[in-house]
């Protein structure tokens, strides 16, 4: 207990900021702590109660964030004992009073509020499932294109590729050369099979001579991009096929949500009087400023848990965030888990 316990004083002292955040009560000396019954306590110090609600917040938080692990409920009340005592002890030296605190809370009651504002927005605005059906026949179901099942055999030069075309031409099979020389170490291990992919999936010069091939056949000059040369056998395509709804639905909602709220601010934006008393550029400082409803606003990864100004930037996109791949061979599988084409990647070395 003794080794614990002053490391989670410290260590939790983060959490502590989160429990604030929260509205949870953390035994302190506020006037609110007086309205405590000792029936909801569990421990008292110097008069002051701590509520069993502070301890099952705890409880909760710290669970979440060491991934389910518990810790004996004796050690949390030795905690929120600490807790209280440090409380105490800065309010009797009216630390609660300095110009640094009191900055520091008025920022935390900002905080809070722009994220409980944005809490309230969400659960009185919430996402429809006719919202997710739109935006995904707009978005995925509209995506269309064409998928290819390919081989390759990467080098490091031209000249050992068109050797390859060489043996090629003379009848010597893809995939035995694929599996003795391609520097493509996955693919080299399965005769060079990329599997299924999209044509975004592929640096530009690869895809591009993926689809001019006739299905069957391999190119006759080496594909050159900056990985090396590329030899590619082209043995089949078939249209794409996009995700059903409930493969991308988790995705949409999110990005959905962002959406609304990047909408409400604006409308807010639009609304208030607004005036920029400072340069937002050190070299030009004349310049036009940009869109004040998204300027210097990180973007946002949960709208539910948002802090003051992350609403905003990923909101403006306009569709879902979409994971890249840099193995084509594991294109079908990743397919369920994609609203669209992922980003432009290469096969691996």
């Amino acid at each position: 207990m003794k080794k614990f316990i002053p490391l989670l004083v410290v260590g939790t002292a983060l959490i502590a900021g989160c429990n604030q955040e929260k509205g949870a009560d953390t035994g302190s000396a506020a006037p609110a702590a007086t309205t405590i019954d000792k029936a909801d306590a569990v421990a008292v110090v110097n008069g002051q109660y701590i509520a069993k609600s502070t301890l099952e917040t705890l409880e909760k938080e710290i669970a979440e964030r060491s991934h389910g692990q518990t810790f004996p409920k004796e050690k949390l009340v030795e905690e929120l004992v600490q807790r209280e005592l440090l409380v105490q002890d800065a309010t009797q030296k009216q630390l609660d009073k300095s110009p640094e605190v009191i900055a520091q809370l008025e920022a935390a009651k900002k905080a809070l509020l722009t994220q409980a504002d944005l809490q309230n927005f969400i659960k009185a605005n919430p996402v429809t499932d006719a919202e997710i059906k739109a935006e995904y026949d707009s978005k995925v179901a509209a995506e269309k294109g064409t998928e290819y099942k390919a081989r390759h055999i990467l080098v490091k030069t031209e000249a050992e590729a068109k050797k390859l075309i060489a043996e090629l031409d003379k009848g010597a099979d893809f995939a035995k050369l694929a599996n003795k020389y391609s520097l493509d170490a996955k693919e080299s291990q399965n005769g060079g099979d990329l599997g299924w992919f999209s044509a975004a999936q592929m640096v530009a010069p690869f895809s591009e001579a993926v689809a001019a091939l006739e299905k069957g056949k391999y190119t006759k000059e080496p594909v050159k991009t900056q990985f090396g040369y590329h030899v590619i056998l082209k043995e089949d395509s078939r249209a794409l096929t996009p995700p059903p709804l409930e493969a991308v639905k988790d995705q949409l909602m999110p990005f959905l949500q962002r959406k609304k709220v990047q909408e409400m601010i604006e409308g807010l934006r639009k609304q208030a009087k607004v005036e920029i008393l400072v340069p937002l550029t050190d070299e030009q400082p004349k310049a036009e400023a940009p869109t004040p409803a998204t300027e210097g606003q990180p973007a946002a990864t949960e709208p539910a848990q948002t802090t003051e100004g992350e609403a905003t930037e990923k909101a403006a996109e306009e569709k879902p965030a979409e994971p890249a791949t840099a193995e084509p061979a594991k294109a079908t599988e990743e397919k369920a888990a994609e609203p669209a084409p992922a980003a432009p990647a290469e096969p691996k070395k």
